[in-house]
């Protein structure tokens, strides 16, 4: 078994851990963010940490509608411009928490009145160390450089801000359930994916709303781990220029949670196929996922079984996704 293999399969207990060792700052930050709501949060990350960002970015403003942005860390450590941010939240995404860049926009949105909050693998990183609110992902090592329950836990640890955040209920009884939602997860296999990913040198992967990010994530796992051209597009945007490329055959992965858009994927993925792509639909009548509690969890649960599914896809390729030829597992940029 490969690393990936069993990192991802490690991440229902990752996430239990994250709930239980965090659950009372959780309920102090939703205490604290409920008295002073912030006009904005911001997020600092890049790569699979970013696509996490991005998954907390949907539901924080369409539960919440408070605008979330993530902020390029160049802005600040190349460019050096100096942030306003008073009274927003400055929310870290990190495995590591030691890139120059990602450290040094968190300090800087800390100088500008931000209140800043670390989710970090790491608890002695620079990241972690120098936030406001730190809360440990205690997802554990991670040896393969294709970050998977990192990447779980993190959106878990997204979701449950905004839970705490909203002191809804039902969300909160979602959240909690996460873990034994991936579990189900992680036993779900996608064979027709594997076989229909692993012969494409090219191919789209499409979500909406919260499923935007983790077809990202999904796209720069099949880059990472089996360099597969996969591109990541919204299924509105993916009907303007990049429709031109649906044609016979064309392969598309199509993320399709039952929420508010999913009526509107459904009429996309019909148009697809009248054009003559060769559609997967992760979703009701296509490959199964678990259902979490509430629909805009069911990404997270969706990229759970995909990873495992990912690593497949590279070993019928004949690659290693432990060691890609090209990455590592720390990247640090400035």
């Amino acid at each position: 078994m490969s690393h990936m293999a069993r990192e991802a399969a490690e991440a229902p207990e990752a996430v239990a851990r994250f709930l239980d060792r965090n659950a009372r700052p959780l309920a102090e930050l939703g205490r604290r963010l409920r008295a002073a709501p912030p006009p904005v949060v911001l997020t600092c990350a890049r790569g699979s940490s970013d696509n996490a960002a991005g998954y907390f970015k949907y539901v924080t403003e369409i539960l919440l509608g408070v605008p979330c942005a993530s902020i390029g860390s160049s802005v600040v450590s190349v460019y050096n411009a100096s942030l306003q941010a008073k009274g927003a939240v400055c929310i870290t995404i990190s495995q590591s928490g030691k890139s120059p860049d990602i450290v040094a926009l968190q300090n800087a949105a800390k100088r500008a009145g931000a209140v800043t909050v670390a989710l970090v693998n790491e608890a002695d990183s620079p990241a972690a160390e120098n936030a406001d609110i730190c809360l440990p992902l205690h997802a554990g090592a991670e040896l393969s450089v294709a970050a998977t329950k990192s990447f779980i836990t993190s959106c878990a640890a997204g979701a449950a801000i905004v839970a705490h955040w909203l002191d809804r209920p039902a969300l909160l009884d979602a959240v909690q359930q996460l873990p034994a939602t991936l579990e189900k997860a992680a036993r779900i296999e996608w064979p027709a994916f594997t076989s229909f990913a692993a012969q494409a040198s090219s191919l789209y992967v499409l979500g909406r709303g919260p499923s935007l990010p983790i077809a990202a994530e999904t796209a720069l796992k099949l880059k990472e781990t089996s360099a597969i051209h996969a591109e990541a597009y919204s299924v509105a945007e993916v009907m303007h220029g990049p429709w031109e490329l649906m044609q016979d055959g064309f392969p598309v992965l199509a993320y399709a949670p039952d929420d508010a858009a999913f009526s509107l994927t459904q009429d996309a993925v019909t148009k697809m196929r009248q054009a003559g792509a060769t559609v997967q639909v992760v979703g009701r009548g296509g490959l199964d996922y678990a259902a979490a509690g509430d629909p805009l969890l069911d990404p997270i649960s969706m990229i759970q079984t995909a990873y495992l599914a990912i690593e497949k896809v590279a070993e019928a390729k004949g690659r290693d996704p432990d060691r890609p030829r090209l990455l590592k597992k720390v990247t640090e940029t400035t």
